[in-house]
């Protein structure tokens, strides 16, 4: 190490380092990204919006874990700002001194000879001040690292790690391999097999280690630290592919405001099931009807229709488009398979089309994007349209319980699309000649014979 080299080190008051490469973003930036993320905008809008690249932005995410590394609020002041610390390094090009400097920042004159010294730049053969590498060096000192403790306490990860992925074992102890899954850093996708392990979540774990260890206090730990451990890199605790462990499989964390920006943009709060008028809920007046989808194999369905006071059952013709199975799918075209929004749209008007107008009051689905085309099926039939809560089946009972009873015609894992109209057309006249208990032994199709024309006699009356 040369004489001018040495004594640069000893101004600047720090050992020798290497090149730290291109300095890394202001935390202002970090700051405003992490910002946008958690009120629901992408990696790629919220990186565009800060001024950075897409790509850049999805690293900081997944760099992350789906989590903040840095405090989103603002800074107090205390410390010098990136934006100070540009305004110093062009007047001290201009030559200014350390204390004019002072006073137009109003700062310390010691807080400015302090900041020219400590983090300047050295590799020039002078102490040149240069912005970007004193936020550097400023971020770089102001760290705190402390070893996790996952990672300090060997006896508390093994537990952790036991519980979170230990293997799966028989009656006799012996583990049970289950599926080879390698680990492919993301969840969505395919449908595809699951890792096998313990599968504890942190907040059993957690819970637990009281319960085991009532007097060990190093053997504690809150739910939270176990999740930062799985997800952020760097933190040298557990491993990033133990997510697969977890029940929502998710490699990364995802935003609480992402997850509720996920719901259909077409279903409004009046097309919701507790704006349905009371006269429904009872059965007492016919008409209404509960749909659904029942899938098979290679994409296929079939629609299904009920009648909530006499269970009377329509199916729909939903066959596969040409192309189905060979062409490309383009991004955003038709669905190919045959279920989608304009052909369930069409299959259910066409079907309505050929009932009386008495048996066309309303009709209950689930959140399917299947009836994203609502509003014109309104329309073209005069059927208002509600739509279940998420993940209650139960708001459609009759619909729920009727598919099943399909299932006996046309079973899970079987391709659906060999079906003609007339072997669907007869299948629900089978069903519609079974009696149910609902109807006091009577068939749906009596049960609907009996109310049209009790409505035939009451129209002549």
């Amino acid at each position: 190490m040369g004489r001018n080299q040495v004594q640069r080190t000893s101004m600047a008051g720090r050992k020798p380092m290497r090149s730290p490469g291109r300095p890394p973003p202001a935390r202002a930036e970090q700051r405003a990204f992490w910002r946008l993320v958690a009120v629901g905008r992408s990696s790629e809008e919220a990186a565009l919006a800060c001024g950075v690249s897409g790509p850049v932005g999805s690293r900081w995410f997944r760099h992350g874990g789906g989590m903040p590394p840095l405090s989103l609020d603002e800074p107090t002041g205390r410390y010098l700002s990136f934006a100070e610390r540009e305004e110093i390094a062009l007047l001290r090009a201009q030559d200014v001194g350390v204390r004019q400097i002072a006073r137009r920042l109003g700062r310390s004159p010691s807080t400015i000879s302090r900041e020219l010294r400590r983090n300047a730049a050295t590799r020039s053969g002078q102490l040149a001040y240069r912005a970007s590498v004193a936020q550097w060096h400023a971020e770089r000192r102001a760290g705190r690292p402390r070893v996790a403790k996952l990672a300090g306490e060997d006896r508390l990860r093994d537990y952790v790690q036991d519980r979170l992925a230990g293997a799966v074992r028989d009656g006799d102890g012996r583990p049970i391999p289950g599926p080879n899954v390698p680990w492919k850093g993301r969840r969505h996708g395919r449908r595809a097999d699951r890792r096998w392990g313990t599968a504890w979540s942190p907040e059993q774990i957690s819970a637990r280690l009281e319960v085991d260890f009532p007097d060990d206090e190093s053997m504690r730990i809150s739910h939270e630290a176990i999740y930062q451990a799985v997800y952020v890199q760097g933190r040298g605790a557990l491993r990033r592919d133990l997510s697969a462990c977890l029940r929502t499989g998710r490699a990364l964390r995802v935003p609480r405001a992402r997850s509720r920006g996920r719901g259909k943009k077409y279903i409004t709060p009046e097309l919701m099931i507790s704006e349905r008028p009371a006269e429904i809920a009872d059965r007492a007046v016919p008409g209404h009807w509960e749909g659904d989808l029942i899938i098979g194999l290679n994409g296929s369905a079939i629609g299904t229709l009920v009648e909530r006071t006499t269970r009377f059952t329509l199916l729909l013709h939903l066959p596969h488009m040409a192309g189905h199975g060979q062409a490309v799918q383009v991004h955003n075209g038709p669905a190919t398979a045959g279920h989608g929004a304009e052909a369930v749209r069409d299959a259910i008007s066409a079907q309505m089309a050929g009932l009386p107008e008495q048996l066309r009051r309303s009709l209950t689905w689930d959140q399917g994007a299947e009836l994203a085309q609502h509003a014109r099926l309104t329309v073209e039939t005069g059927l208002p349209v509600y739509f279940c809560d998420p993940h209650s089946p139960w708001q459609r009972g009759s619909n729920e319980n009727t598919n099943g009873l399909l299932r006996q015609y046309f079973p899970k894992g079987t391709d659906l699309s060999v079906h003609t109209p007339e072997e669907l057309t007869r299948v629900a006249a089978e069903l519609n000649s079974r009696p149910r208990k609902t109807s006091g032994g009577l068939t749906p199709a009596a049960a609907m014979q009996a109310l049209l024309l009790k409505d035939s006699v009451a129209t002549t009356a």
